[in-house]
């Protein structure tokens, strides 16, 4: 076996457990990503010359197996000694026998050629295969061309017989770089009414790759304008076309400053040191940042120069962002907040010459939880960039100026909490009841206007206010 590929020592003594006539190849991603210098995080390998009773044997020593793709020739393996996954396959016919993403029969043939083993893969970059016995490149459709001219190529004309390929394309373009090879375009066109056909589940899988994995996520967006698909998004799609001042975004359109924000976005250490759920958020939060500006677009007369401008597009562009996130599919638990930080994006501006109350800082916070200041502003740090050639310099100063008091009163990840509980009444002797609501919202309001900082303080204003009620 070769050395260059770094095959994990579990998975090569299960290569090496398959034996003549047997021919294992390591297939898909994992070869894609360490031909292009990415560590291979998950190997599939596929086995032609055998048939699954001799490729289950062969492996049943090293692991718990799984073998509930018996139909489709897939064997599970779960290591024995790092408790990693590995899914072995034989190569295997797909025929077209319905709609939808799942409309295919399947039958397992351990006898097809590596050529028609991998015509039924989406993509030439993922059609290449390694063989370890010798540490030969198995690439019968050109895909090694195709990593070097980063460019999605379709591998067959059995591309068009699964939709969910084309949202493939907007998440792969946007993770590597790669643009979309022309005549793949024209079958996604061809393909546009077939979106209908796919699980929301599916839909969201392809849109979370892209929010999570992106280096260049102005691809995706392209991909999907390329295609048609965009049409499926209307919020993006009403980004186009869309105008903006000149002398404020000398970039173009709404759209054009969409894709430069959410570039810029990937850049930031916030985004790219981040767990999977920050950078999932603020991905989708950049991307709906503006979805407001197409209701609220007009050319109108501003400080007596007639101007494009989009008041109020952060209120609007909340709701727009949920109805988009629920039409894909993303977790419900994702939608409060990407609104909160659509809604709030301009809140570097808010400042009273410059600076911004405790108060404002404090109910800034309460308004964007779960989300928080911090994410807010890696959001505004983004949009500030997304302006090229404009100097972000004057935006970037006020959102630091507001990420120092949110740091100050130690709220820049995290809301403040209410000091005054139910409890703070009980011991006064009320007795609990309805009447305890507006009492503690009236506390919070008081707290968050500075009445008070801590529990003698919020009883000293509890007696006063039950005094003057």
């Amino acid at each position: 076996m070769s050395a260059d590929f770094p095959i994990p020592p579990d998975l090569r003594a299960m290569l090496g457990a398959l034996r003549s006539p047997a021919r294992p190849r390591l297939v898909g991603g994992c070869v894609r990503d360490w031909l292009m210098g990415h560590e291979p995080k998950d190997f599939d390998v596929e086995v032609a010359g055998v048939d699954f009773e001799v490729l289950h044997r062969a492996l049943a020593p090293f692991g718990a197996t799984d073998v509930i793709g018996r139909s489709f020739g897939v064997v599970k393996v779960r290591s024995a000694v790092t408790g990693g996954d590995y899914d072995f396959s034989l190569p295997r016919r797909e025929s077209k026998t319905g709609s939808g993403h799942r409309g295919f029969a399947v039958a397992p043939d351990a006898t097809l050629s590596d050529a028609d083993a991998a015509a039924r893969r989406d993509f030439t970059v993922n059609a290449i295969a390694f063989d370890p016995a010798d540490g030969a490149i198995v690439d019968p459709h050109g895909g090694q061309g195709d990593l070097r001219a980063r460019v999605l190529r379709h591998t067959s004309p059995a591309f068009s017989e699964d939709p969910l390929r084309v949202l493939r394309a907007f998440q792969l373009a946007a993770r590597f770089d790669f643009s979309l090879d022309p005549g793949t375009a024209a079958l996604c066109r061809a393909m546009v009414d077939t979106y209908r056909e796919l699980p929301v589940e599916r839909v969201w899988g392809e849109w979370d790759k892209w929010a999570l994995k992106a280096v260049k996520p102005s691809r995706g967006l392209e991909v999907l304008e390329q295609t048609g698909w965009l049409v499926h998004f209307p919020e993006i799609a009403a980004l186009r076309g869309t105008p903006q001042e000149p002398e404020w975004h000398p970039e173009g359109d709404v759209f054009t400053h969409t894709q430069h924000c959410l570039d810029a976005l990937v850049s930031l250490d916030g985004w790219r040191l981040g767990d999977a759920h920050r950078r999932r958020l603020l991905s989708l939060a950049v991307l709906a940042h503006d979805f407001g500006k197409p209701a609220t677009t007009s050319f109108a007369e501003r400080r007596g120069v007639m101007r494009w401008i989009s008041p109020g597009h952060e209120g609007v562009g909340g709701p727009l962002a949920e109805a988009f996130l629920r039409r894909i599919g993303s977790p419900l638990e994702l939608i409060p907040p990407v609104c909160a930080l659509v809604i709030q994006h301009l809140a570097h501006h808010h400042g009273k010459q410059g600076g911004f109350s405790d108060s404002q800082v404090r109910r800034l916070a309460r308004r964007l939880a779960p989300a928080t200041i911090e994410d807010l502003v890696l959001v505004m740090g983004a949009d500030s960039r997304g302006r090229p050639p404009l100097d972000p310099g004057e935006d970037l100063g006020l959102i630091e100026t507001l990420r120092g008091r949110a740091v100050e009163l130690a709220l820049e990840d995290a809301a403040p909490r209410p000091i005054l509980m139910g409890r703070h009444l009980l011991e006064l002797g009320c007795k609990p009841g309805p009447g305890y609501t507006p009492i503690l919202a009236a506390a919070f309001e008081a707290q968050l206007d500075g009445a008070f900082a801590d529990e003698d303080g919020a009883r000293a204003w509890l007696k006063s206010h039950l005094e003057t009620a």
